[in-house]
């Protein structure tokens, strides 16, 4: 049922959570998953590859953004017609894959985005909150497109846009370079609600004031 389907996850340090991601969505019914192992110095290789799935190895830390465009490189070359994106801390919930893939096929749209802020049963702590609308903010003034959720990490896409739309950002910056992507190759999309949980470990990573100034320097100068 799902064998067009790719799940690709990438991961920094996450040996701790990301067998939870892996096996859920074995469960249920996902084969072909793809971990990106970006840098990690704890035993994220090991976990991921106990559950037999495919694990790419970057040496050094290169970023989310890299550590995706290596993801969909290789599912990409190994066939996939569906491509979908997840974080490796179990911040969000595989058995939210096949609501976005529904809505691409459905929908006959080339990207779907999972947006945590749709669903109001989310627990979002405030500080995120406003961290989220201030990148969106941003993402519309630089690519116009208005959307509840550019920072998402979920997201499911078409094999072709994945095609035209090469990610150069390496860091953070990827989830606008991908909206604007969206604009420029005049691809069609949705956002559906995804569920979300927050714990102390996954508060600590992601970005703050300072990477968010930093990504927004780095956005401008590029585009």
């Amino acid at each position: 049922m799902f064998d067009h389907v790719y799940i690709i996850i990438p991961a920094k340090n996450e040996a701790s959570r990301i067998g939870k991601v892996i096996a859920k969505s074995q469960e249920l019914g996902y084969r072909n998953i793809i971990v990106i192992n970006d840098g990690s110095l704890d035993d994220t290789v090991k976990v991921a590859e106990s559950y037999n799935v495919k694990v790419i190895n970057h040496l050094i830390n290169l970023g989310p953004g890299a550590a995706t465009q290596t993801g969909i490189e290789s599912a990409i070359a190994d066939g996939a017609k569906i491509i979908v994106t997840i974080d490796a801390d179990h911040q969000q919930f595989p058995e939210d894959i096949e609501r976005l893939v529904n809505q691409l096929e459905d929908k006959n749209v080339d990207v779907v985005i999972g947006s945590r802020f749709m669903n109001r049963e989310n627990q979002i702590p405030p500080l995120r909150i406003l961290y989220n609308m201030i990148a969106n903010v941003i993402t519309f003034i630089l690519t116009g497109l208005l959307v509840t959720d550019s920072q998402s990490g979920m997201k499911a896409f078409t094999a072709d846009f994945a095609r035209k739309c090469r990610l150069h950002f390496n860091g953070f910056e990827f989830c606008v370079e991908f909206i604007r992507n969206i604009r420029i190759f005049n691809a069609t999309y949705s956002e559906v609600p995804i569920r979300v949980i927050y714990t102390k470990e996954t508060l600590s990573k992601g970005q703050n004031l300072l990477t968010g100034a930093r990504m927004l320097v780095k956005l401008f100068k590029f585009i």
